[in-house]
């Protein structure tokens, strides 16, 4: 019905994730509405900036609200500080890859139809499974095979709007079309140092020359000495000359990084020639996300400021609810940082690839998987740095998630995590993190099909060569400290881990998992070496610790009259086997144990225990007799 108000409110379901980002009245029909702000569509394919590109060869202006129609592609080849108001793409809008651009936005959104609209982006309870026989809508910021060439900029700025719904705008959403950012890739986005960068040094060497990187990037290089302090090591600068592998820097280090022999900082790139920022970081922050039937991947592009702070569902990067819709899709080589929430969320999602990204400064956990659905997820060789405490998010999935800042949480076992780094986070390196109650979830089988299996008893895919250093609290927390911890797994299904390194952290390792094999650790300083392990059928070898100052391998039992505030107790036989102390000046005892047992019997196994170099003042092997049994 022509001219017939259509009432539209604002509102955000946040257990749903709708999206509503227009607050003020509008008409059914808006073309024929004098007093509504007209809808700029296109007329055909073309360049932005042609006027025969729209109808009425009118170019959209500040405050436009643009449709790009179904079978039109429309080259966006400005760069301007006009604010359009909102973008609607059915078609495609493919940013030019030869030249610099820049596009201040509120809203883009990516979905098919002919109809404009500011809302409706709970996009998994409408939106059908497309065509194959007919085009995606796409957003294409590069693609693939023709990234945004070197020496150019592809800017998107998203900018908050009157009139939208600040629970949700500003917003790039894909509903079910494409969405790629891809910029030019680089050999690494982080490597290591090769040699130790000194307090007053200006030029660094690297471990490997590094590709793609340039005068200009700005760079962060990781905290390596453990502080109880609020003195950050973690520095950003900005490099102003490349000699092969050394980094000359804006101006000298105020910290020593670490860089020689086994345990050595990280140089990180946070520039990439493809960015998404927020325009107001003070203000209302932007965020991105891919919802179910979506398409596209993005490789060494740029995610900073964005993130609303307290806001569920609104992060820097958002896989949401995709399932397997998106299988083959990745995010390589991203640099994410200053996010007011979290870096990237997995959630209700399977088979997505991330690799080769840097985390830097979030609010929340930082690497993110939200509701323990998540499966056949790979991290593989990705940089976590300063994941900050954050508090709940109104009405989260898991309410036993406190938000702390762990660099990667997850809470189901069947992903994968190979060749990460996690380093100057505020509470966890890694947390695997799962309810203490029996939750059944929707699990492939190898033969294909879906049965329900009670997530505490999946174990990890791959958990292998992740490391873990300068932590304030965690290294590495398997399980949680609620009060019925040892309830996970069981014979057919062992929680493995594989070559892990821990260094300068508090508490290096804390296993809190039944049927537990820990195989390869390089474990130096610290705190605390392994803390509190659960022992029900433990296995732990080729274990080798390293100037470690207070204990070696922790305990089971109650606290004892010393004032040790273990507070578990050995349910399960236990294996030590090929562990080495070296260079070792323990405060107590290298291995430390309670006499305590849920029932009479259990036993430990210890063979071959290297002892190099190294003194306990409590003893070698101290077993405590606790107060209560």
């Amino acid at each position: 019905m022509t001219g017939v108000l259509v009432p539209r409110v604002s509102f955000s379901i946040l257990a749903g994730l709708v999206l509503v980002c227009s607050a003020s009245p509008t008409r059914a029909d808006d073309n024929k509405n004098p007093n509504a702000t007209e809808i700029i569509r296109s007329a055909q394919s073309g360049p932005w900036s042609s006027p025969t590109t729209w109808t009425g060869g009118k170019v959209p202006g500040t405050g436009a609200r643009v449709l790009i129609r179904e079978g039109h592609r429309v080259v966006y080849d400005v760069q301007s500080d006009r604010v359009i108001r909102a973008i609607n793409i059915a078609g495609i809008l493919d940013f030019a890859n030869n030249k610099d651009t820049r596009l201040d936005v509120g809203l883009i959104k990516i979905q098919a139809g002919d109809e404009y609209s500011e809302e409706g982006f709970d996009c998994e309870a409408h939106v059908a499974e497309p065509d194959p026989k007919k085009p995606r809508p796409a957003l294409q910021v590069g693609t693939p095979d023709h990234p945004i060439e070197a020496g150019h900029t592809a800017l998107i700025r998203l900018t908050y709007v009157d009139g939208l719904d600040k629970q949700s705008c500003p917003a790039i959403v894909c509903c079910g079309g494409r969405m790629d950012f891809h910029g030019v890739p680089l050999s690494r986005s982080w490597v290591n140092l090769a040699a130790a960068a000194k307090k007053g040094d200006a030029v660094v060497a690297l471990a490997e020359p590094v590709k793609g990187w340039k005068v200009g990037d700005r760079v962060i290089l990781t905290a390596t000495k453990l502080t109880y302090t609020k003195i950050n090591g973690t520095e950003e600068r900005t490099i102003t000359a490349i000699d092969g592998a050394k980094l000359t820097l804006n101006q000298p280090l105020e910290f020593e990084h670490k860089g020689d022999g086994p345990n050595r900082g990280e140089v990180a790139n946070l520039s990439r020639n493809v960015i998404v920022e927020s325009a107001d970081p003070k203000g209302e922050r932007g965020h991105t996300m891919y919802h179910r039937y979506s398409a596209g991947s993005v490789s060494y592009a740029e995610f900073r400021h964005l993130g609303k702070k307290d806001v569920l569902g609104r992060y820097a990067i958002h896989f949401h609810l995709i399932r397997d819709t998106m299988r083959g899709s990745s995010v390589i080589g991203a640099s994410i940082w200053d996010s007011h929430n979290r870096w990237l969320t997995i959630h209700g999602a399977d088979y997505l690839l991330v690799r080769d990204c840097v985390g830097y400064q979030s609010v929340g956990h930082g690497f993110f998987m939200e509701d323990a659905t998540e499966q056949y997820n790979v991290l593989d060789r990705n940089l976590a740095v300063q994941a900050k405490r954050g508090k709940k998010l109104p009405k989260q999935i898991l309410p036993f998630d406190d938000n702390d800042g762990a660099g990667f949480w997850w809470a189901s076992g069947r992903n994968t995590f190979t060749r990460n780094v996690s380093c100057d986070n505020d509470n966890y390196g890694y947390f695997f993190d799962i309810a203490t109650d029996k939750v059944d979830v929707p699990t492939r089988m190898p033969d294909g099909t879906t049965q329900k299996r009670d997530v505490r008893t999946i174990p990890f895919f791959r958990f292998e060569e992740n490391e873990a250093h300068t932590q304030r609290l965690y290294g590495f927390k398997f399980g949680t400290d609620r009060d019925s911890r040892l309830i996970r797994g069981d014979r057919q299904h062992p929680f493995v881990v594989r070559n892990l390194k821990v260094w300068e952290t508090h508490y290096n390792l804390q296993p809190s998992l039944a049927y537990f094999l820990l195989d390869g650790l390089k474990l130096s300083g610290g705190t605390y070496s392994i803390y509190r392990p659960e022992y029900d059928h433990h296995v732990y070898r080729n274990l080798h610790f390293d100037h470690i100052g207070l204990r070696g391998l922790g305990r089971a039992g109650s606290a004892d009259g010393g004032g040790y505030e273990a507070v578990s107790v050995q349910q399960g036989p236990f294996t030590c086997e090929n562990i080495t102390f070296e260079d070792c000046r323990c405060q107590q005892p290298l291995f430390a144990f309670n006499a305590a047992g849920s029932k009479a019997g259990q036993v430990g196994h210890f063979r071959n225990i290297v002892v190099k170099n190294s003194l306990a003042k409590e003893g070698t092997v101290n077993d405590y007799v606790p107060l209560e049994v």
